[in-house]
């Protein structure tokens, strides 16, 4: 049997981030994954600035040799939109950008590689106990705070805190916390690799396509390097329940189908199995700790409600629950009421725009307004800009909920 402070279970962005930043603090602890690395794991594969600004304060040499890997991740500088009616705009995270001068924003990286750089680090960290293939079926409660093993039992580990970062089917997020499912708080997905998808986007932008048959979900191409792609289609649940959508049909449908899409998938293979899976979103405020534990990542339902990011807040609930972890460590305290701090500051950092992504993936339902904003930004560059500016602004982007903002912009548009 293990015996240690800290006990992680699941070793994706969010369990691995946890421990590296523990690793960091001078806290050891056994990090635990059902799977043996490199694995795949079922993703859009999008990184976003967050991860890479969280990767650069724990290790800029480590960010450094990922940007160098161009085998293994693709740089990004902004996102296209295509509007139902067909109408694209491009909009720039940072505006304006220099490709030449300034390191790329963001990331396409098929979780296989980006994962297994994170378990290369987690390998090198003296301080962290690494248990790949190992499956926990079983979570126990004792006075020193959790047991838990694998069906067999030959495998236990006993520790004071438990950092849950197991994915989105995390077994205790359901049975322990009490997370249930809701459709209308969930999404579902369906993604494949493709290659020769053409043409590629000339500045390396991620797209997303509104298209009215699957609105208000979007189907993505993501560029990775090689000429290959991590194309997918997601919705949310409680409509792909309520009007029979099978995500895999509609997506074939819009490869071969589409008025503007097919043309681009003509020539284009398949490279990979077309592969579903499930993303709880953020959208609605739920517990994400308890005594003794802390959920992390998708564990805690954390993905962004209107991207479907998951990663960049998974590293982010990682390095919180480790810093929370140190403050139990120094007090003893390891109690429900001592790991609410750990609630509150995941949604100070990230609630906010969780609930400013749900509302905006609420007014997108509606077509004639995505096309009407299309043909908006499309005309006036500074509109451009303005929302490019809303990447890193979390203030000025609340403001896309105020009325008064709406009312202000018709105004200086119909001038």
């Amino acid at each position: 049997m293990l015996q240690t402070d800290i006990a992680i279970v699941g070793a994706g962005p969010g369990g691995a981030g946890a421990a590296l930043k523990l690793h960091s603090l001078g806290i050891p602890c056994v990090l635990i994954d059902q799977a043996v690395f490199p694995r795949d794991k079922i993703c859009g594969d999008a990184i976003s600035g967050k991860a890479a600004t969280l990767l650069n304060r724990l290790d800029p040499e480590f960010m450094d040799r990922f940007r160098e890997s161009t085998d293994r991740q693709t740089g990004v500088w902004g996102i296209q939109f295509s509007a139902p009616n067909g109408t694209m705009v491009d909009i720039p995270f940072k505006f304006p950008y220099d490709k030449e001068q300034e390191p790329a924003p963001g990331f396409v990286s098929r979780r296989m590689d980006f994962d297994h750089l994170l378990i290369e680090k987690v390998l090198r960290s003296d301080s962290i106990s690494f248990q790949q293939g190992i499956r926990i079926d079983r979570y126990e409660r004792i006075p020193e705070g959790w047991l838990i093993s694998d069906e067999t039992g030959n495998f236990q580990v006993r520790a004071r805190l438990l950092l849950v970062a197991d994915g989105a089917n995390s077994q205790f997020s359901r049975k322990h916390a009490g997370l249930e499912k809701d459709l209308r708080h969930h999404a579902g997905a369906v993604r494949a690799y493709f290659k020769n998808v053409h043409p590629p986007h000339p500045e390396q932008f991620i797209e997303l396509h509104f298209i009215k048959e699957v609105n208000p979900g979007y189907f993505w191409i993501f560029p990775l390097p090689n000429g290959y792609a991590n194309v997918g289609l997601g919705l949310r649940s409680d409509y792909i329940k309520k009007r029979k959508v099978n995500l895999r049909e509609a997506f074939l449908q819009i490869v071969k189908e589409h008025p503007i899409l097919a043309q681009r998938f003509a020539g284009a293979t398949m490279e990979s199995r077309l592969e579903g899976y499930g993303l709880p979103l953020g959208s609605r405020l739920r517990p994400i700790s308890g005594d003794g534990y802390m959920l992390l990542g998708d564990a805690g339902h954390l993905i962004d409600p209107l991207t479907g990011e998951g990663i960049g807040n998974a590293m982010y609930s990682g390095f919180i629950a480790a810093e929370q972890a140190q403050k139990c460590l120094e007090k003893g305290d390891f109690s429900a009421g001592f790991l609410k701090d750990y609630d509150k500051r995941v949604a100070r950092v990230l609630g906010s725009e969780m609930k400013l992504s749900y509302q905006l993936q609420r007014m997108l339902r509606y077509p004639w307004l995505t096309n009407l904003l299309a043909r908006w930004i499309t005309r006036h560059r500074w509109l451009i800009e303005l929302i490019s500016r809303m990447y890193t602004d979390m203030e000025l982007r609340k403001q896309l909920v105020n009325p008064m903002f709406w009312v202000k912009l018709v105004i200086k548009l119909l001038r």
